[in-house]
Order: structure tokens, then sequence, then C-alpha cells
């Protein structure tokens, strides 16, 4: 059974430190926000001018004042602050980001990230992914492993246009994850998602991988 979208952001919560600064991307990343254990210092950033970001709001709770970067509603903690873009891309651009976890269309085998726009259709702009896979000390890529057509997103080369080259650490997805490992310049499967086989995964990934 592949992970729902609610399990793999609780994975890449899984990821996260006491003392983080943590960037997340649009779809699936936002989700990491209500997994974050209540016991973790852990500092939520978005580019569009927050710093300390709470989880999704209850019903009663929404204000439409407050959104992130993808527009969704959300809440501030008592260490919340506010400022503008400039400021907020010179804390991604400075490298004072140590994780973002981001959505992707497609991942490389090489760590190569296309997640902003596809040919063709309209797009409002490539928004911060560009600043963050080129500023942040640690990228991970969560997406859907094949896209609606059953075709792998996880692949040998890119084919829509590139948002970063060699950048994503760690790749997961709905039927396992993956660790770069420096020493072979590839990506190491690390578990896989239950009643996921091995032959599955190897079926749906065009990417040269080490099983």
């Amino acid at each position: 059974m592949a992970w729902s979208r609610d399990e793999m952001a609780a994975i890449a919560a899984g990821e996260l430190q006491n003392g983080f600064y943590v960037n997340l991307g649009i779809g699936i990343p936002t989700l990491v926000a209500n997994h974050i254990p209540s016991d973790m210092d852990v500092t939520l950033q978005s580019e569009n001018g927050m710093l300390g970001m709470g989880p999704f709001p209850t019903e009663d709770a929404v204000d439409a004042d407050l959104i992130n970067a993808g527009k969704q509603t959300i809440t501030t903690l008592p260490k919340s602050s506010f400022f503008d873009s400039a400021t907020s891309f010179a804390m991604i651009r400075g490298g004072h980001i140590d994780l973002s976890i981001l959505g992707a269309m497609e991942v490389s085998e090489t760590g190569d990230i296309a997640n902003w726009m596809i040919p063709g259709k309209m797009v409002k702009g490539m928004g911060g992914a560009m600043d963050l896979v080129a500023g942040v000390k640690r990228c991970i890529a969560v997406f859907d492993h094949t896209n609606k057509r059953g075709e792998s997103k996880f692949l040998k080369s890119c084919t829509l246009p590139l948002t970063g080259k060699a950048c994503i650490q760690m790749v997961i997805t709905d039927l396992g994850v993956f660790d770069w490992d420096n020493s072979q310049n590839s990506f190491r499967l690390r578990t896989l998602a239950p009643s996921v086989t091995l032959d599955e995964i190897k079926d749906k990934t065009e990417a040269n991988i080490i099983w």
C-alpha cells in the first residue's frame, strides 16, 4: 500500500532537528507543519515574508490575511514575525535556512529537480524554488512516484525546465524513501512503503538507483 500525502509529510517531518529553520514548499510539503513534535523547536520560514509559522488553522480560527507562499491560510505562534520579501530572500540566499522540503514534478538520478513549470501551460512565476535549491543547506523532494499516466517522475534526466541541478539530497515518494549516497554518487533506497515490493518500485522508477 502506497503512503498517503499525510504519511509522506510525516516522514519528511522526521528529518527535522531542534533549532532548525525550515522552508516548506507548495503542495505536500505544507502538511509537514502538522507533524512537528510539540517538544521540538523548529522555526518555519515562508518566502512571502514570515518566520515562525504554526500549523494549519481549524475552521473557526481561519484568518484570510495570514497565508503561506502557496496562499493557504496558516496560524501564528508567539515567536512569529513578518517582513518584506527582500528580507525573506536574504535569509534564503545567505544560507540561513537549514532545510527546505519541496514538491517536485520530476527529479533526476543526479539530484536535479524540475518543479516550477510545464511548457505550454501558464505559470504565475517561478516563485522562490530556484533560490531555495541554491541557498538552503539541505533540500528534500516529496512527490508522487508516478504521474497520472503511470509514468515515472524519478528519471534518468528531467524533461521539464530545471529548477536546480544536483541539489536534492533526499527523495520521499508514495512508494519509498531514497537517500543521496555521496560515496556512490547516486540515490540509495532506504525503505519501501508498506506492501510495496522491490519489483514494483523498480518497474516504476526510470532512474538508476542503488537497491
